[in-house]
């Protein structure tokens, strides 16, 4: 292929090819007021309140005694109105109304709050979706929260979300379960929810081995449950909670992490499968290292504070470069629903030059490259490659 139609093959295929969201805060309609949509969720999105605090001079104190509309209202003025809508986190609101064919341009919220109030969830999320090209999203299930666990119990299946085992509150907080009723415990809760994996997010300070509570936990519950389960164990390693708690979900922040950590595991567990992200920038390079090491580690996505284009393309060449398409290059991490619409566009906007370039420099160095492999390795990346890691 010559190089403009590589380019063109490369977009259609990226476009046309329907991604499993392998990690998102989003709920089925079952979950009733857990699932979060709508524009007044959309603009109090944690990263949006973040950038208030630079370009408003409210006080977070201040914003927290404000309704939900009132919050909204504030940021849109804000970020909106005052200010042009240029951060990655501002723009995708403005590409979420003009998808939804509403004009992005209006001085207040009204029109946007009387669309929302006229969708049918359920047939909004299948629009959403379809917007997105998303065939099905993974949530994050915390079986010990309070709120979610009793809706387990009449929960009717929709087959478009799947779910995750959280493992927060289980490794990172303290609990009466011991071990030995904690492994039950998940064992039967993944058996519950269908969990395709387990997940944690862990701090950059985690160290494996270690002598503490959380080890101990992962070594005789959680690790022996997922290998016995056959099913992965998710790591998210980097996170700093709270640095700024005035901000409250907006005041977390990322660290570099000791990866000999998961050199340890990847070693020490070979029977157990590892799907790693890791936060800090600086951890990236290592991370592709070691999934050369350890079949049974899986790279996946740039989250939080990577997913800006800049950053996304640097690790995603690297991987490429490193690992081939043995990898999943990003999930949506969204926490209402309509985030899916501007996340995953700008996934396809950020990957197409980056697979494009991949071919042009194969076929310099001879090798042809045709529609069929490049929808291949698409198929790989938005799916296969998740869907072989959880089914084997």
């Amino acid at each position: 292929m010559i190089e403009t139609v590589v380019e063109a093959v490369v977009a259609d295929v990226l476009a046309s090819t329907q991604v499993i969201d392998i990690h998102t805060h989003l709920f089925a309609p079952g979950f009733g007021s857990l699932g979060l949509w709508g524009i007044d969720h959309l603009l109090t999105y944690h990263y949006l309140e973040a950038e208030l605090f630079r370009s408003a001079p409210t006080r977070p104190e201040e914003y927290w005694t404000l309704s939900l509309a009132q919050r909204a209202d504030l940021i849109w003025k804000t970020l909106f109105v005052v200010n042009n809508p240029i951060s990655e986190a501002t723009r995708g609101v403005i590409a979420v109304l003009d998808a939804l064919g509403l004009d992005p341009s209006a001085r207040t919220l009204q029109p946007y709050r009387h669309f929302f109030r006229e969708q049918n969830l359920p047939d909004h999320i299948g629009r959403v979706f379809k917007l997105a090209g998303i065939e099905s999203v993974v949530m994050t299930n915390d079986p010990l929260d309070p709120e979610e666990s009793p809706l387990w119990n009449d929960l009717v299946s929709d087959t478009r979300f799947r779910a995750a085992l959280r493992l927060d509150r289980l490794l990172n907080q303290e609990t009466t379960l011991t071990p030995a009723k904690t492994r039950d415990f998940l064992e039967g809760w993944v058996t519950r929810m269908r969990a395709v994996y387990m997940a944690v997010s862990l701090p950059d300070s985690f160290q494996f081995p270690a002598n503490d509570r959380r080890n101990q936990f992962l070594t005789e519950a959680v690790l022996p449950a997922c290998r016995d389960l056959n099913i992965p164990l998710s790591l998210m390693i980097g996170v700093r909670r709270q640095v700024n708690p005035a901000i409250r979900l907006a005041g977390d922040a990322s660290g570099r992490a000791d990866l000999r950590s998961i050199e340890t595991l990847c070693r020490e567990f070979p029977d157990n499968r590892f799907l790693v992200s890791v936060l800090s920038r600086e951890n990236q390079h290592e991370l592709c290292v070691y999934a050369r090491k350890f079949a049974n580690l899986m790279p996946f996505d740039c989250w939080w504070f990577l997913n800006n284009p800049s950053v996304v393309e640097e690790i995603t060449r690297e991987r490429l470069e490193m690992l081939g398409t043995s990898f999943i290059p990003q999930h949506s991490d969204a926490r209402i629903l309509e985030q899916v619409i501007y996340k995953w566009r700008n996934t396809r906007r950020t990957l197409a030059p980056i697979l494009a370039k991949s071919y042009r420099l194969l076929a310099e160095d001879g090798r042809a490259v045709t529609r069929a492999d490049i929808e291949r390795d698409v198929q790989r990346l938005f799916r296969t490659n998740f869907q072989n890691w959880t089914s084997r």
